[in-house]
């Protein structure tokens, strides 16, 4: 066991491991590390505790000291040269026609390197930019290209639930999310109903993956012949995932009848629910199993597609449209891109 301090340096940012060495460190302090980048102005999370040896890479560096009154006020001063910071770059942008999007903009605790965010949607030469900025700042100057993730991650805002995203707030990195994550839980394939701020799949879908693929497991699929506990045979019409109740259709010569079930009141054949492990090795497999099966769908879907597009004139219905500008939507999210000089 290694004892680490967890601090984290933005808000909803990464946590990284430190050696506390001996200091008494408590949540929420802050305190001075070093860093890839330089020394560092940091928040203690979750205080002082013991990991396993291969939850940490080695060498772990150490915390250099507990903050002081005058690293605290050093910081907020870095705060408000931040924001002056913006204005320069924006006029130096807008002075070189730049097709690039100011997000933010950052300086190291000791003032070493200022960093500066952006969007754009292809490769820009700023090579005149960065001069312009050295010439003003008088130290290194890093243009950091990000995508629209860390995008809004960065500005922040409300989600469609009301409340702050959760990439601002506390999601410190983002879990793949898939269309299979939606169509589990029975979710409209409207683009505008399951993406987010950012314009890309929710973040959230992936909060209730597991519980759904759980409850779907115990229930017959929409269209599955299924029997009932006097022998009557029927077909599923309806599913209520939550309450885990099945509407069945019986059909007796040309009269047809619907009624509700409480699922263990029926009898089917139940779906094979995807056993994880909670060992790390295992889990990578299965991460890895996940992705295949995920492109096997997709291409399942694409297949299913063709067929459905020689079988009918009509060309494509309104949900097979709605999965195209969603696989497009996923496609479209390229990696950030780092620039210095």
């Amino acid at each position: 066991m290694v004892k680490i301090i967890g601090v984290r340096f933005r808000n909803a940012g990464k946590v990284y491991y430190f050696d506390p060495k001996s200091f008494e460190i408590h949540s929420g302090e802050h305190v001075i590390v070093e860093t890839a980048r330089g020394v560092e102005y940091g928040t203690a999370i979750g205080g002082v505790r013991e990991v396993e040896d291969d939850k940490v890479v080695q060498p772990l560096k150490a915390v250099i000291r507990m903050a002081t009154e005058e690293d605290d006020a050093h910081a907020l001063r870095n705060r408000e040269k931040e924001r002056e910071a913006m204005r320069i770059c924006r006029e130096k942008i807008q002075k070189h026609g730049l097709e690039m999007k100011l997000i933010d903009a950052e300086y190291t605790f000791d003032n070493n390197k200022v960093l500066f965010y952006f969007t754009a949607d292809g490769r820009i030469d700023f090579r005149e930019l960065v001069k312009d900025l050295a010439a003003v700042f008088r130290t290194r100057i890093e243009l950091r290209q990000v995508g629209v993730r860390d995008e809004t991650k960065l500005l922040g805002g409300i989600g469609i639930c009301g409340r702050v995203l959760c990439c601002h707030s506390y999601l410190s990195d983002f879990a793949p999310v898939s269309i299979r994550m939606a169509k589990e839980q029975n979710l409209s394939l409207n683009p505008t109903k399951i993406s987010g701020v950012c314009g890309r799949l929710m973040c959230c879908l992936k909060n209730e993956e597991e519980t759904y693929e759980y409850l779907n497991s115990r229930l017959p699929g929409q269209g599955e012949t299924v029997t009932t506990a006097d022998g009557r045979t029927g077909v599923v019409q309806n599913i209520n995932v939550l309450r885990q109740r099945v509407k069945v259709l019986f059909e007796e010569g040309e009269e047809k009848e619907l009624e509700e079930f409480d699922v263990a009141d029926l009898n089917f054949r139940p779906r094979r629910r995807k056993e994880k492990s909670g060992k790390g090795k295992d889990k990578d497999k299965d991460k890895d199993r996940e992705k295949d099966k995920d492109n096997k769908d997709k291409d399942k879907d694409n297949k299913d597609k063709e067929r459905r597009r020689s079988r009918s004139s009509d060309a494509q219905t309104q949900e097979e449209k709605e999965l195209q500008e969603l696989e497009a939507l996923e496609r479209k999210e390229g990696k950030p891109k780092s620039h210095k000089s």
